[in-house]
Order: structure tokens, then C-alpha cells, then sequence
């Protein structure tokens, strides 16, 4: 009889393996996986005595934290499906996601509890509010006195099929509202075990958590790490001094960070010379960065450097860019160059370029088309939205909207994107959303947002504004103006004021145009493909 691909098994065999190893250290905190699983269970039956039933959505609103690690498998317990939600965001965005998703619960972490108090009464399906490490006055529930209630003994779990959806992730798209994309338990499952084994996960592995568990690369690793019985580090609030002091405390053997993250690390660690261990593996997903970051990842810190590439709708991880036996005798320059690339497929992901035509570009590292993947880790679809999910599944493939190329080594090089998107910090963006918020100022008539390069961020939003007639209207005026309507992050950094922008035919403004006036003004010799 097959075993269905279940999430909860991989706690399930770190406490048959790994029941007195330290699992997590929150804080000042740490529980073997015997605590843990017992905490879980607990969970379980608090959500079970909120009346929470299979299928439903329980969401969190929480920075890395035992209370959001331990929410994974005591949601699947009970057939529920986990919506974690992305810390930096604005309320009404919360409210859209909230309603949108139909969550029954919500976790939110006290620092965090303001994002939500202003939209609560507006929350037509949330039926219960819970407070982690409430110390503050409010009629929500208090986790850790709700938690205490209920028994630790094993919890009798809802039956789930492996194509039952297992999370509800939402990410931003070329449309402003985000999308749901629902995960089942199959796809994280075979994820976790592609995952594991390019990343060489074992249980030696001590993890520190940088990357949100909300974000793209984050939540895998609730399930491969904990598979393997590693030890997870939780770090609340992150800072390039509070990485370093932990690594070298808990003597961390691996991380996964945004580009950004990992160059203030350089830049802190050039500046302070903190001791560091050398025994750790850094896994970044983002921008691609020039082979010269690479090297000083690998010289000055001593650090293997990793690249991956995926996105929400594929679990997420499809390529990774660690040295193949064939190219260990290269010369350093060229590996660096090449782990500089998204890399090769992971073991059960087919990923291909291809042009206009459906056909694969030639593997001659400058032929571009579109990075198409077929995985096991391929989403179930987008929740309610049935348009945007046949755009994205095509004859089996999904389309991914970036744009690559193929070098003779089968290694994929992404180089633009076919979509407005701008990932800044290694959050995504919508260009039309932040455009959408431009066009509430009453002195702008035309408005268009791109990326442009940003040497902390990787890129930022930047403007090309028409103004109204006679409108006086600052580059300082716009900016403060989208950063009080929008999440920071998502604000513009900069504004170019112009007569007219770019437009086809049919009255569609031409982004090529700008990204390439952009360069031109910059005295860049690069230009953006289309």
C-alpha cells in the first residue's frame, strides 16, 4: 500500500530519530523535538476547539519564531490549510489577503498586532484573533495561556490525500491584487526531498532562519530541515551583527538570504572583522549577482556560495548553481561565474528556455526566451482565479514570465523579466500597483514604474511621470506621497519627470523605451531586453 506524501511525517520521523536533539533555540528558548511535537499537539487541539475543520485557512502574521514553526505541522494536523501572510505589508493589504483567502484564524505576533487592529471589524470570514507573546491590552486571545489548556498527548489526525492543498501563498503579479497559490501537501513534500538533497541537507545541519518563513524560499524549510532532525535558529528581528553572533554561537552551518542580506553582511564584516565560522553554506535567491560577489562570499568569509532559482508557483526551488564534478578543475574565475548563474535543474524539475514559438533557444549563452518548469513542485493553480492559472499552466509547463538564456553547460542564466516585476530586497513588486497609487495624486496625468538597479536593495522602483498642466510637483513630493500609501518597500525611490511617455499603437506605454532612456541617462553601456 503506498504511504500518501504527507507533511506531518517529517516531524514524525525527527522525533522517532532525533526525540531529545535540540530542534529549536528561539530566543532564549530551546525544545528537543519531543517539545516540539508536544507543543504541536497542543495546537492542534486549540485549533480543533476553535472549531477549525479541514480545509480550513489558518493564517499567520509572524516573524521567524517558534510559535510560526510549530504553526506548520499543528495546522496539518488538523486538515487545515496554512496561509502565512508577509510581514511588510500595509492593512488594507491584509484585509484583501484575510478576506480573499477566507481565513477562520489568525496568528499575529504582537510587534505586528497594529498592521491588523485598524481592519479587524472589516474581516468578514476571521472568527478568532490570537495573540503570540501578548503582553498588551486587547480582548484576543493570549497564545501562550490559550496554548497551556490543552494535552500534549499524541493528537488523532484529519485523514488528507496528497493533493489536498496544504498551503496559500500569496505573491504579487502583474495585476495589483496578489494571487493565492495553492501548494498541496505533494508539492512542498517532493520539494522538501529535490531540496535536501541539492542543498545537502543532513542532520548535522544547524539552520538559521533569515529569510521569513512567509517568503518564497523560506517556508520550505520547516519541512526538509526538520525531515533531516536538524537544529533551527530562530531569530526574531534580523541585523548583519545578529547573524554573525548567532552563527558563530550556534556554529551554523547554513542560511538562506536575499542578495542584500548577504551584501550587508560583506559590508559589516569589512568594517568590524567579527569572528565567524567557516564551515557554512549561504543559499541565495534573488537578482543574479556579478561573479566578483561570489568570489568575496567565497575568499573573505570562506563561505560556500549557492545560488537557487524558483518562485511561489513551483514550491519554490526549480534550478541551483553548485559546481558539477565535470567543471571542479576550472579555473576559480570561471566557477564564480558560473554559481553567479541560476544554475541547473534540481533532481525532478524539468526546466527549459524557449522562444516565442515554444521552441528551446539555442544553448549558446545569448539566444533569450521564456524559463518554462515542470516539477512536481508546480502549484495546484491560483485560489479563485481561474483565468490567471490557465495563463500560468500550459500544456503542463508553467510559464514563469522570466526571461533567460542557456549557456553550453545547460546552466540558465535569467537576464530579464517578462513581467513588471521589480524585486527589491528579494520581495516582489507590481509595477501596476505602485502605479495605481501614482495616479491617486491629483497633479499626475501618466504614470509608469520600472526597476532600476540599487546598490542595497538590488533594484527599487523608479517613476516616469507626466505632470498636469501647470502642477508643481516635486520628485520629493511623489516619493513621501508613495511611501504613505504604500508598504515602504514598494514606494519609488526615485521620479523622472516627462512630456509623454512611450506608446504603441494601440495606446500601450512602452517600459523597453524607458528602462533603455534610463541607461542612456545613466551613462550605462547595458540595456534591457525586451
Amino acid at each position: 500500500m503506498n504511504v500518501p506524501l504527507i507533511l506531518t511525517q517529517f516531524l514524525d520521523r525527527a522525533v522517532t530519530y532525533y526525540g531529545e536533539k535540540t530542534a529549536v533555540i528561539s530566543e532564549d528558548r530551546q525544545f528537543t523535538y519531543n517539545q516540539l511535537n508536544a507543543r504541536v499537539n497542543q495546537l492542534s487541539r486549540g485549533l480543533v476547539d476553535l472549531g477549525v475543520q479541514k480545509g480550513d485557512k489558518v493564517a499567520y502574521l509572524a516573524p521567524n519564531s517558534l510559535e510560526m514553526l510549530e504553526g506548520f505541522y499543528g495546522i496539518y494536523q488538523v486538515g487545515a490549510i496554512m496561509v502565512p501572510l508577509n510581514i511588510r505589508l500595509k492593512p488594507n493589504d491584509y484585509l484583501f489577503i484575510l478576506n480573499h483567502s477566507e481565513s477562520k484564524i489568525l496568528f499575529v505576533d504582537q510587534d505586528l498586532y497594529p498592521l491588523v487592529e485598524e481592519i479587524k471589524d472589516q474581516l468578514t470570514t476571521v472568527e478568532h484573533i490570537v495573540v503570540h507573546y501578548k503582553d498588551i491590552e486587547t480582548n484576543e486571545i493570549d497564545y501562550d495561556h490559550w496554548l497551556s489548556r490543552f494535552s500534549e498527548l499524541t493528537f488523532d489526525r484529519v485523514e488528507l490525500e496528497e493533493d489536498d492543498v496544504a498551503s496559500l501563498l500569496y505573491t504579487s503579479g502583474t495585476t495589483g491584487n496578489p494571487k493565492g497559490v495553492m501548494l498541496t501537501h505533494r508539492n512542498n513534500y517532493l520539494h522538501a526531498m529535490s531540496s535536501m538533497h541539492a542543498l545537502r541537507v543532513s542532520d548535522r545541519d544547524i539552520y538559521l532562519h533569515i529569510l521569513p518563513m512567509f517568503h518564497v524560499n523560506g517556508w520550505g524549510s520547516p519541512f526538509y530541515y526538520t525531515a533531516n532532525g536538524a537544529t533551527h535558529i530562530c531569530l526574531r528581528k534580523i541585523s548583519p551583527s545578529a547573524i554573525f553572533d548567532a552563527v558563530v554561537n550556534h556554529k551554523v552551518t547554513v542560511m538562506n538570504m536575499a542578495p542584500t542580506v548577504l551584501n550587508s553582511l560583506l559590508q559589516h564584516y569589512e568594517e568590524n572583522v567579527p569572528p565567524i565560522e567557516k564551515n557554512v553554506r549561504v543559499v541565495i535567491a534573488g537578482s543574479a549577482p556579478p561573479p566578483s560577489f561570489v568570489a568575496r562570499v567565497e575568499k573573505e568569509l570562506g563561505w560556500e556560495f549557492i545560488q537557487v532559482y524558483g518562485m511561489t508557483e513551483s514550491s519554490p526551488l526549480s534550478l541551483f548553481s553548485s559546481i558539477r564534478s565535470p567543471f571542479v578543475d576550472l579555473p576559480l574565475k570561471d566557477q564564480y561565474r558560473m554559481k553567479a548563474k541560476a544554475g541547473y535543474a534540481m533532481i525532478g524539475s524539468q526546466v527549459k528556455v524557449v522562444d516565442e514559438h515554444g521552441e528551446e533557444v539555442a544553448k549558446d549563452g545569448g539566444s533569450i526566451g521564456e524559463v518554462i518548469v515542470r516539477s512536481n513542485g508546480v502549484m495546484k493553480g491560483y485560489w479563485k482565479n481561474e483565468e490567471a492559472t490557465m495563463q500560468a499552466l500550459r500544456s503542463g509547463w508553467l510559464h514563469t514570465g522570466d526571461m533567460g538564456t542557456v549557456d553550453e553547460h545547460g546552466h540558465i542564466d535569467i537576464v530579464d523579466r517578462k513581467k513588471d516585476i521589480i524585486i527589491s530586497g528579494g520581495e516582489n513588486i507590481s509595477s501596476i500597483e505602485v502605479e495605481g497609487v501614482l495616479y491617486e495624486h491629483p497633479d499626475v496625468l501618466e504614470a509608469a514604474v520600472i526597476a532600476v538597479p540599487h546598490e542595497k536593495w538590488g533594484e527599487t522602483p523608479h517613476a516616469f511621470v507626466v505632470k498636469r498642466s501647470a502642477a508643481e510637483l516635486s520628485e520629493k513630493d511623489l516619493i513621501q506621497f508613495s511611501r504613505n500609501h504604500l508598504a515602504h518597500f514598494k514606494a519609488i525611490t526615485g521620479v523622472t519627470f516627462v512630456d509623454e511617455l512611450p506608446k504603441t499603437a494601440s495606446g500601450k506605454i512602452q517600459k523597453i523605451h524607458l528602462r533603455n532612456d534610463y541607461w542612456e541617462e545613466q551613462g550605462k553601456t547595458g540595456r534591457f531586453v525586451n
